[in-house]
């Protein structure tokens, strides 16, 4: 598993989210407190962020645990941006090693992040990964669960779909194939969408100020709203999207 979040808002330095909170991201990386599977997350980590006047975000990722990069903390002080996502991963069974295998994963506008597992992973896919051309399936940004189900939605987003009906349908894809995690997060600075699929998911709203979506609270204050299971989540700013989603045909 994994733990992640998005926000968008007034811009903020990313330590207000990632590093000081008493649970933050960086912490979740050995002491996550709501994950029920795996322990730690130290098979990489990253965050992307979008700069003023910039549609295309940047990227820091690590192969290594979040605590053990020095650099980090510094970066995190002085990096403002009002749209961010992060995530620290625990690697599936099987899957590639290295940065490239690290949310999140990123094209055009977009950043994206897995928090789970295919269970099945590769061999009862094959289905899924007919919508895929020979181009995508070879353009994977790493040999693993996670690079896939990206691949998957991002062929949706570049056909034109919205963020939360390609997160809806790359689940669709998958669900009566695997009987897997899938809890996704995705933005392109605008807007957060989010499934819960198998795992935890909360979100914290100040409307028409700000969204944070998230794994689990860094915090111990009542203001968080746990999403149900098997349930996209849209949200921006201004407001929060809730849809079931629906059971596969298996």
């Amino acid at each position: 598993m994994c733990r992640h979040l998005a926000y968008l808002g007034p811009p903020i330095a990313l330590r207000t989210v990632l590093t000081e909170p008493e649970h933050s991201l960086y912490r979740q990386s050995w002491a996550p407190r709501e994950q029920r599977h795996g322990t730690v997350n130290a098979d990489g980590f990253g965050v992307g962020w979008y700069a003023d006047r910039d549609p295309v975000p940047a990227r820091y990722r690590r192969e290594g645990p979040i605590w053990a990069d020095a650099s980090f903390p510094d970066l995190a002080r002085v990096i403002s941006t009002g749209a961010l996502l992060a995530a620290v991963r625990s690697a599936t069974e099987g899957g590639a090693a290295g940065e490239n295998a690290a949310a999140p994963f990123a094209a055009d506008r977009w950043l994206f992040s897995h928090n789970g597992a295919l269970t099945g992973w590769p061999g009862t896919l094959e289905p899924a990964a007919a919508r895929l051309s020979a181009a995508e399936l070879l353009s994977l940004d790493a040999r693993c669960d996670s690079a896939f189900v990206w691949a998957l939605a991002l062929h949706r987003l570049r056909a034109g779909e919205p963020p939360g009906d390609a997160l809806a349908g790359t689940i669709a894809d998958l669900a009566p194939h695997d009987r897997g995690r899938l809890n996704l997060l995705l933005t392109d600075g605008a807007v957060i969408a989010a499934t819960t699929w198998g795992d935890t998911l909360y979100y914290r709203h100040e409307p028409g100020r700000s969204v944070l979506v998230v794994s689990e609270p860094h915090d111990d204050e009542d203001t968080w709203v746990r999403v149900p299971d098997r349930t996209l989540l849209v949200a921006t700013p201004d407001e929060i999207q809730l849809t079931t989603l629906k059971e596969p045909n298996r």
